[in-house]
């Protein structure tokens, strides 16, 4: 073991103590990004009704896109960085940090332009009504202003998680979500804004955050940036972009799931007693619920990455193994009690986002019974997913991204949806969950010994 991996606690310290040091901060850090939409749903629904929770519904494809470009670039720039580290290499870890910047920034205002300018195209393909279309452009026109600051926080994030910073990342985070928290009851209860009130407050948190992780990107601990790192290489940017598709293709995939949920949605609702806007609003919140919570799994799967990274690449596979395998164990039990909150409280949950009609909370709490039934299994995925990601693995990463959102999640709601109406759409969500598990079950079972006997053999 050279010096450098030798002086670096990633490869020496304890992996229970060191999965909690990296991995609370953040599941906090993830959490609290899911806070963002929910606490805005949470207040809408108070003040405004259904109608704008499901406008809020319509706007979410937009922030998952702009969500899937930061982990491309933060999540590859942190493997990257992980992996060079674990090499010996600072030099190109802190190339590949820099690289990532100037693609950040890049990157971000192309979006703004064009998200601005074709914004009600986009709201009609994401499923919008007659009936919440406006309040999908109110909403979104103000949210959009925010995406450089936006994806500075996702990106700058994880590089700095990878820092060996976990808890720099989590503050934040916290200092965006609490602004946010405070703000959006001034915004949309006295000032009586409405969702423009929630639009402002969620990107005045967002730049709030973006300055303090800018502040916390001039002070790394394990590199030093120079200038010409920042100067985009066609070399470097193809090796770091790879390293984060697994995460980049998991959030793109999401973004047509919504899309084709959606559309489902208003298609079979309006054929329903629900209507086309109860089922629009009530699926949204449960996936932001659900998202909060799986955000749990996800926060332990990308808290144990610079681990994983850094100890396969100095070599120290016992380490790597037992890290995922707690990662594994952890993430599933706090899923299998989430599941038992959603099929025995839903009603508690749902009456947060606003006192709607008996036909809305008897659909709203058919969301949750239905779509969450196997939301134990998606710690398997987001885990294992993560773990070949980060010992510089994208082919089954982006493989295992691919299985539950596009192979599995699009195809059944087209098919339970015209075979069951649209309650057929929430059944779609199980029977992806479980074929996703079994499928990243599966692959890593088959994968183990063949990763390490084979990385043993060539050094």
């Amino acid at each position: 073991m050279n010096e450098q991996v030798a002086a670096n606690p990633l490869g020496t310290e304890r992996v229970g103590k060191l999965m909690a040091r990296y991995a609370i901060p953040s599941i906090i850090s993830i959490v609290i990004n899911s806070l963002y939409n929910m606490v805005d749903q949470i207040f809408i629904g108070q003040e405004v009704g259904y109608l704008g929770n499901a406008a809020t519904n319509i706007i979410m494809p937009l922030t998952i896109l702009l969500a899937a470009l930061g982990m491309l670039i933060g999540d590859g720039a942190a493997a990257y960085m992980s992996l060079s580290l674990g090499k010996g290499r600072k030099e190109e870890a802190a190339c590949g940090v820099g690289n990532a910047v100037t693609l950040t920034i890049t990157t971000s205002v192309v979006l703004l332009i064009l998200f601005e300018l074709f914004l009600e195209p986009l709201c009609h393909l994401f499923g919008a009504t007659d009936a919440n279309l406006p309040y999908a452009l109110d909403y979104g026109r103000i949210v959009i202003l925010g995406f450089p600051f936006a994806m500075i926080d996702g990106t700058f994030g994880s590089i700095i998680r990878a820092d060996g910073r976990p808890k720099s990342s989590m503050v934040g985070l916290l200092i965006g979500c609490i602004t946010n928290l405070i703000l959006d009851p001034i915004f949309i209860f006295i000032f009586h804004w409405g969702v423009k009130g929630a639009a402002f407050a969620t990107i005045i948190g967002q730049i709030l955050n973006a300055v303090y992780f800018a502040y916390c990107m001039l002070r790394f601990q394990t590199i030093d940036i120079k200038k010409s790192d920042l100067k985009p290489s066609r070399r470097v940017v193809r090796r770091v972009l790879p390293l984060g598709t697994s995460s980049f293709i998991t959030q793109v995939a999401a973004v047509f799931v919504v899309a084709v949920i959606n559309n489902a949605l208003v298609k079979y609702g309006a054929l329903s007693k629900y209507g086309a806007d109860i089922p629009l609003a009530a699926l949204g919140i449960t996936m932001k619920v659900s998202q909060l919570v799986t955000g749990i799994a996800l926060g332990i799967a990308s808290g144990i990455q610079p681990i994983l990274g850094f100890n396969y690449g100095s070599g120290q596979y016992d380490r790597v193994k037992k890290t995922y395998k707690t990662a594994l164990a952890s993430s599933t039990l706090i899923l299998i009690a989430a599941f038992f909150i959603f099929q025995f409280c839903p009603q508690y949950i749902i009456n947060l986002f606003g006192q709607e009609s008996e036909l809305y909370m008897e659909f709203a709490v058919k969301c949750f019974r239905i779509y969450l039934l196997a939301c134990f299994l998606i710690g398997v995925s987001a885990v294992t997913g993560i773990f070949f990601q980060a010992i510089g693995k994208p082919v089954p990463a982006t493989l295992l991204s691919l299985s539950r959102q596009v192979i599995f999640l699009i195809p059944a709601v087209l098919a339970f949806g015209h075979l069951m109406g649209v309650e057929g759409v929430l059944w779609a969500g199980p029977f992806a969950d479980g074929l996703a598990g079994a499928v990243s079950i599966i692959t890593i079972v088959v994968s183990w010994n063949k990763i390490f006997r084979k990385e043993e053999t060539n050094r």
